[in-house]
Parts: C-alpha cells; structure tokens; sequence
C-alpha cells in the first residue's frame, strides 16, 4: 500500500508563508527592492512564457511590470501543496488589455526565499 503525504489545503492570506506576503504586497506598491529582497540569488520567475534567473533580471523585469501599466490587485485565495510551494490566485483590474486578469503566482521556496516564480492564467 502506498500513502502519499502531500496534502494541498486552501491557505488564508495569513497563514500565507511571510516571504510570499511581503512579495505580494511589495508587488503591489511597487516596492522593487523589498519584492527582490525576497527571491534567492539564483531565483527564476516566468511571466508571459518567459522565464529570467538572477536577482538582477528580476529587479529588471519587477521595474518594467510595474511601469508598463496601471493596475491594482486583489488576493482571491492560495493553495498550500506542501511547505516549499504554494499557489496564490490574484486578479488584477487596470489599463491592460482586456482589464481584467486571474493570474495564478505559483511560488516555490528555498528556506525564507523564493527560488521560483511562475505567473500563469
């Protein structure tokens, strides 16, 4: 017999892991030193199908997302698969195209810092 020992449970935004919270508010005030803060030095993020490594590109692709367009973002609910990942579902309202976006930031951590990012519908 074989268990498996992953349970995936719905995680309020407070019991959210405390990197993932100061990211997401970071992201949200533009804050791009404090949303770096929180990435490894080797982290990757992929947005868009893109995917970028370092710390540096990070810092490069957190300016320009919050430059390109005026938006605002609403925390809808999170998903705990096991204590290294977990999936926040947010949506995003503004001058985009097509206003309004449900975008999963599927997080995968190191310790107290994020190694990966993906953004994905």
């Amino acid at each position: 017999m074989t268990t498996n020992d992953t349970t995936t449970r719905a995680t309020a935004w407070n019991a959210l892991p405390a990197v993932v919270r100061t990211y997401l508010t970071a992201h949200r005030a533009r804050d791009v030193d404090t949303a770096i803060s929180t990435f490894s030095a080797d982290a990757s993020v992929t947005d868009e199908g893109r995917t970028i490594h370092g710390r540096e590109q990070i810092g490069t692709w957190l300016g320009r997302a919050g430059g390109e367009y005026t938006f605002t973002t609403e925390f809808t609910r999170a998903t705990t698969m096991d204590p290294a990942h977990v999936d926040v579902l947010q949506r995003l309202e503004g001058d985009f195209p097509g206003g309004v976006a449900d975008l999963h930031y599927r997080f995968t951590l190191d310790g107290d810092l994020i190694s990966g990012l993906v953004i994905e519908p």
